[in-house]
């Protein structure tokens, strides 16, 4: 009988442990000096990825509000990831080509 309770206490345990949200990745492809799509929502925790499918262009990502600097370049076929834990509203651009914006939604997580 012992041995039964212990059983369904781990296995309750595993089940319900297990039942969490997982994050998500959300791409953002960078094409002809575009971010596509240029506007995403997301919940927290969950990781945007931009990947640049131009043919010889270079970018960045530069979030001015959290950044001090401007982030390094990332090249044809490379990429560039963040994950957001905050809810809140991240305007972003690209460095070298400022009329080139986005902007990242982070909603509270939806269980």
């Amino acid at each position: 009988m012992n041995k039964t309770i212990l059983a369904l206490t781990v296995l309750f345990s595993f089940v319900f442990s297990n039942s969490s949200v997982q994050a998500k990745d959300v791409i953002v492809e960078i094409y002809k000096k575009k971010f596509i799509p240029s506007e995403v929502t997301i919940e927290q925790g969950d990781r945007v990825i931009w990947k640049n499918i131009e043919t010889r262009q270079y970018h960045n990502v530069w979030f001015k509000q959290l950044d001090q600097e401007e982030p390094g370049y990332f090249f044809p076929d490379e990429s560039y990831q963040k994950q957001f834990n905050q809810v809140g509203s991240f305007a972003y651009e690209c460095g070298p080509h400022p009329q080139m914006t986005g902007n990242v939604t982070v909603i509270k997580t939806v269980k």
